[in-house]
């Protein structure tokens, strides 16, 4: 294999990877700030109780999405230093807020959360999560403003002395349509996955104690775990209807700026007006579009997905071999080595990961109805079926996540920065070019492996934690450990960690 094939490779493992990780960071932060929020409001323990067990998992969470993350970055600068020279200059400025206005931030604050139960005032330390949580949430917009600018190019001009594209105005990066449309779907998205997450553990675990027949432990699933489900099926109903309409946008202004991705998705091989939605497709779905046959079609919907229109002239979709056409006739036929450019992306790849990004969004809609019906008006279940939907609905918003970003990033090539149909013609770069020159394949090869061996070992690691204080509950005894909450002379008590 070529250094270009591996480098991909190792990109889309590590990125997949680390990806697994951060939609429940992003959406479990502001539940457990809710959670302690509650508690400073209450002083019910019960909230107490709920932000020590899942404030816990979030913290394994963090750490593992940090260590993950990191190995982006240096990728960046070694397999793929052509693509850095030609857009670092424009790349690297929202990589650089990220890591000075939110991952400084919210490390810090989280480090003042952990070790500060018992040395903060309770509101200082009730802002320090909530800290936290906006910095999340802030570090997300950063990173998808750099991606967002790969997908549509935007306050940047060309040098052709340099050859490389240099920013204009960091303002129009920042406020690309497609940054704004990529946000609420991803923050909704990871909302919908940390509610899934709190709601399937608490789901089962108020199962199981019903089921002890035990009076302290039917009031332990009532009066703590039944909240818990409540809150995260809130948040799951919540975020569904901010991820579908979210999404809605996005397809609209997908079909604007890159329609291959768009006609790829629903392997539309020849434009038409009303475009029927593709639930199932067989055929080989190669990129010559040879033998592809739709079984199962919704009709009109992938024009309206599209276009807002269902039929007439407005809902016409281009194909794959209309963008194919067009691209070829705007930027050539071959690429710098002389090889033919194929313009849309693998249909197989991006037409199925589409469908089961949507897909396993279902888990989540499953579990959240079982959720509203079994704990309607104050009640608890035994219901062994609600027990298992919980567990098992659980990865299903974590697999639609990581369907939908290798959707995003997959149905973007051939090109790794893409062209804006309406903006400078030379800031432009095919994946092909963007890899460097120098890394050999060798090497290439053994860091993936190494990076693999390595990630493989975290995931056992990071499993183990997880399932070891998923298991152990939430804690049987909580204090007020704030120093209003204290009597008497502690000044010098020593630090001690959180949990």
């Amino acid at each position: 294999m070529e250094a270009l094939d591996l480098a991909r490779w190792q990109f889309a493992v590590t990125t997949v990877y680390h990806f697994i990780f951060v939609p429940l960071t992003i959406g479990l932060a502001p539940l457990v700030a809710i959670m302690q929020t509650a508690w400073v409001r209450t002083g019910n323990e019960r909230w107490l109780r709920l932000t020590k067990f899942f404030g816990k998992l979030f913290l394994i969470n963090f750490a593992m999405g940090v260590v993950t993350g990191i190995v982006q970055e240096f990728q960046f600068g070694m397999n793929w230093s052509e693509y850095s020279r030609f857009v670092g200059d424009v790349f690297g400025a929202p990589l650089a807020m990220e890591a000075l206005a939110a991952f400084f931030v919210e490390s810090t604050f989280l480090g003042l959360w952990i070790f500060g139960w018992d040395r903060l005032n309770k509101k200082v330390h009730l802002a320090c999560i909530w800290a936290v949580a906006v910095a999340v949430n802030l570090s997300a917009f950063f990173i998808l403003a750099a991606n967002s600018w790969m997908q549509h190019p935007v306050g940047t001009r060309f040098n052709p002395e340099s050859g490389r594209a240099e920013m204009e105005s960091i303002w129009a990066v920042l406020a690309n349509n497609t940054l704004w449309a990529a946000f609420p779907h991803t923050i909704a998205a990871a909302f919908l996955t940390a509610g899934t997450f709190v709601a399937g553990i608490a789901a089962w675990w108020m199962v199981r104690l019903v089921r002890t027949g035990e009076e302290h432990k039917v009031s332990l699933a009532r009066d703590v775990y039944r909240p818990a489900v409540v809150l995260g099926t809130v948040t799951m109903l919540i975020a569904g209807v901010g991820v579908a309409l979210s999404g809605d946008v996005q397809g609209k202004l997908m079909f604007q700026q890159q329609p291959g991705k768009m006609a790829s998705a629903e392997a539309l091989c020849d434009g038409s007006e009303s475009a029927n939605f593709s639930i199932l497709t067989i055929g080989d779905l190669s990129n010559s579009c040879e033998g592809v046959r739709h079984i199962l079609e919704v009709p009109g919907l992938a024009s309206y997905l599209g276009t807002g229109h269902f039929s007439g002239p407005e809902s016409f979709l281009p194909g794959v071999n209309d963008v194919q056409a067009e691209y070829t006739e705007r930027y050539g036929d071959t690429d710098a080595a002389g090889n033919p450019v194929v313009y849309t992306p693998n249909l197989a790849l991006t037409y199925w990961s589409f469908r089961l990004m949507i897909g396993f969004a279902v888990g989540s809609a499953a579990l959240a109805v079982l959720a509203l019906w079994l704990t309607r008006r104050g009640r608890v279940t035994d219901n062994k079926w609600f027990a298992r939907i919980g567990i098992w609905a659980i990865p299903t918003p974590f697999l639609a996540s990581s369907f939908g970003w290798i959707f995003t990033e997959t149905g973007r090539q051939p090109w790794v920065v893409a062209p804006n149909p309406t903006g400078i013609d030379q800031i432009r770069l095919l994946t092909e070019r963007g890899v460097s020159t120098v890394v050999s394949p060798n090497l290439v090869l053994a860091s993936m492996i190494v990076f693999t061996v390595v990630y493989g070992v975290l995931a056992v690691v990071w499993g183990r934690l997880m399932h070891r204080y998923t298991i152990e509950g939430v804690p049987d005894v909580v204090h007020d450990e704030s120093p209003e909450a204290r009597t008497g002379d502690d000044t010098d008590r020593p630090l001690s960690f959180a949990y």
